[in-house]
């Protein structure tokens, strides 16, 4: 998430509405329309969960800050939404399950306040019986392995609470297995964690490559028995952070049956925009610094003031605006690479700096008219917007049940 940062003169301004400028000025033609709402469309990883911890933010609220609720979600035509479950890499052990308890219950309690909107899903099934009675499928996935405190009982607690997905590792690494943002430990995975990779694959659990480095990548394809997935991942060919992957990455994935779904964040998009960044580097470390001392590990303080500072610095001009047509690009360069079977969207809302015009949910029937507009089939633009992902859940549970009645330990 994390790649511009500053100091913020009062905690005041998280109150205010992030990129409210945005307009919507993409035109929706009735095709693009249609098409989009009829479809079931799904987002794998969202940092909503944070508000619901942090602020005890009831999801029914149509609110200014931040890109999630029920309103804008209905009004985006969002089908499916995975609620990312976060704690920093830097809290282990019990404290670290502990938050993630917590976060679990917080989505949770959502569902049952209104069951009229969202719905707990589980399986892929789950999703399209939510499709079908106008509700929302509401998933959730553990972004970071150091939560389950090196412990299989741990990781099999969370997938009765519901978890169906889990990123190895966040920024730093784990016991078990080399994160994309840390020096490398462990040459990729240690022993234990190919057995949590295994575990996972018998629970019927998704194995999340976002965040990890390109040897553990490696490392989870020669072990994994099920397709895996990139949470919110985008492609290093179009902009060279060591988060996204490399076309050699993206192919093996699909090979391996997963599949790449796009983030939005601007960091991950634009190659212009890391350069203008490394250019003022020494102002974004001293800012980090502020931020973390004024928000601690509250991720939605650190969003917020990201995404103000990054405002604050386009218009001073050291960074360049980045379009949300970029996420498009990238969608398309993926699919170039894997094929339309192998890429989905995991936009990384309320946990990254959004470009600009795709401010909040409400915008994704545009991405489905940028893929009309680029020759995209509807067929194709079905299984980008949801489909795969429903593929790739209903792979990992048949995969979970011949290991299970295999006996596999």
């Amino acid at each position: 998430m994390r790649l511009v940062a500053a100091l913020i003169p009062s905690l005041l301004v998280l109150a205010l509405p992030l990129m409210s400028d945005q307009k919507k000025s993409y035109p929706i033609s009735k095709q693009a329309h249609d098409l989009h709402f009829s479809s079931i469309v799904i987002d794998t990883h969202d940092d909503t969960t944070q508000r619901l911890y942090w602020e005890h933010f009831d999801l029914e609220t149509h609110s200014d800050v931040g890109q999630i609720d029920i309103p804008r979600m209905r009004e985006g035509g969002l089908g499916a939404i995975f609620f990312s479950l976060w704690s920093p890499g830097t809290m282990t052990g019990g404290a670290a399950v502990q938050r993630a308890i917590d976060l679990i219950d917080s989505v949770r309690e959502q569902v049952v306040r209104h069951p009229n909107d969202l719905m707990l899903a589980t399986t892929a099934e789950d999703i399209r019986r939510a499709h079908a009675e106008g509700k929302i499928a509401v998933l959730m996935g553990l972004e970071g392995g150091h939560m389950i405190a090196d412990d299989l009982g741990v990781l099999r607690t969370y997938y009765a609470l519901g978890v169906r997905y889990m990123t190895l590792t966040h920024t730093v690494n784990t016991d078990w297995a080399d994160s994309s943002g840390d020096k490398p430990a462990h040459n990729g995975l240690t022993p234990f964690g190919k057995q949590v990779v295994l575990e996972m694959n018998r629970l019927g659990m998704l194995v999340d490559i976002s965040h990890v480095s390109d040897k553990t990548f490696w490392d989870v394809m020669a072990t994994s028995k099920a397709p895996v997935i990139a949470s919110h991942s985008s492609c290093r060919t179009l902009c060279d952070a060591p988060r996204n992957m490399t076309d050699d990455m993206i192919r093996a994935l699909a090979a391996h049956g997963g599949v790449i779904q796009i983030n939005y964040h601007v960091g991950f998009l634009s190659q212009a925009y890391r350069d203008a960044a490394r250019k003022i580097q020494p102002e974004i470390d001293a800012a980090n610094k502020k931020v973390d001392e004024a928000c601690g590990d509250d991720l939605q303080c650190q969003v917020w003031a990201e995404a103000r500072v990054s405002d604050e610095f386009t218009k001073e001009g050291k960074l360049p605006p980045v379009n949300w047509e970029l996420i498009v690009d990238h969608i398309d360069h993926a699919v170039k690479i894997a094929g339309a079977d192998h890429v989905g969207l995991g936009s990384d809302m309320d946990g990254s700096i959004m470009p600009v015009g795709m401010a909040d949910v409400t915008h994704l029937p545009q991405i489905t008219q940028a893929l009309l507009d680029r020759g995209y089939s509807p067929e194709d633009i079905r299984k980008i917007l949801g489909l795969n992902t429903l593929r790739l859940l209903a792979q990992a549970e048949q995969v979970a049940r011949q290991m299970q009645s295999a006996g596999h330990e």
